[in-house]
């Protein structure tokens, strides 16, 4: 039975490439990465916490280094399997009182895994969320796309995925000034199993998550960017109206991935609000 368990922790951990790092004695972070992306994208935000907590990190299945052969898609196809697969991680290395920071899709990941194991999480940490990426005209709801938009940005990376990477990692990044910010974000996407990208694209762009919001009983911070092409303001002031127990922080920070181009502003945001927190 324990060499069952043991075996069981590590297929998750491999699955995922979980790491950890930072402070092994200090309260626990686990960072979710967003669509496209892999644990490498969270290096610049790193510096400012591993002094402190005890860092996990990991890749969705499909992305970085985690197992391909894991992939199955009809688990994957909901984000509810992206969440079975972050509270298996939690539950393989037994954390508690986890400080939860989800980035894009991955900030619905982590309120949809709240809403199933309310008590494993003390704080959410939600950086530029959206609950659905296309508008609802039926109740005004605003996630700045028409259904016409996503199909066509869906039909874009159907057609030649590296090609649409190069061309939306500038438009999500933003920061024209910092041109190697953008490649970064399009190496990750060319890093990710191209057959895996697309489905979880669908996923994510497809997604409504709203009808969760109101059962999370996490506190948590929304960090809300400015001319950002995937959450416009009013994601953010949605969220902070359906999440109780939540803090809206509008960032010094433009574009959809304020880790990666204003670290110090985004850090300095979750340090003041987990200082601040009881």
């Amino acid at each position: 039975m324990v060499e069952a368990a043991t075996a069981a922790v590590s297929s998750v951990i491999r699955r995922n490439n979980v790491t950890v790092t930072g402070n092994a004695e200090g309260p626990v972070m686990l960072f979710a990465h967003g669509f496209g992306c892999d644990q490498d994208m969270w290096r610049r935000l790193l510096p400012y916490f591993t002094d402190d907590y005890r860092v996990v990190l990991f890749d969705h299945v499909g992305a970085g280094r985690s197992d391909a052969a894991a992939y199955n898609r009809a688990k994957y196809g909901t984000l509810d399997g992206y969440a079975a697969d972050l509270l298996e991680i939690c539950s393989a290395l037994e954390l508690q009182d986890v400080i939860l920071v989800g980035h894009s899709v991955s900030a619905m990941i982590a309120v949809i895994a709240a809403v199933q194991e309310p008590g494993l999480f003390s704080r959410l940490v939600l950086v530029a969320p959206s609950p659905r990426y296309t508008d609802d005209p039926g109740d005004g709801y605003v996630g700045g796309f028409s259904q016409a938009d996503i199909e066509g940005l869906l039909d874009s990376l159907d057609s030649n995925y590296f090609a649409w990477a190069e061309a939306l990692a500038p438009m999500v990044m933003a920061n024209p000034e910092q041109p190697g910010l953008a490649e970064d974000l399009r190496s990750s996407f060319c890093r990710t199993n191209p057959s895996i990208a697309r489905h979880f694209a669908r996923v994510t762009f497809l997604s409504d998550t709203r009808q969760v919001l109101d059962e999370v009983g996490t506190s948590s911070l929304i960090l809300q960017c400015s001319d950002d092409l995937l959450a416009p303001p009013e994601v953010g002031d949605y969220l902070n109206r359906h999440l109780g127990h939540s803090t809206l922080v509008h960032l010094q920070a433009t574009g959809h991935c304020p880790h990666v181009s204003a670290p110090e502003a985004t850090a300095r945001a979750i340090q003041q609000y987990l200082a601040a927190s009881p």
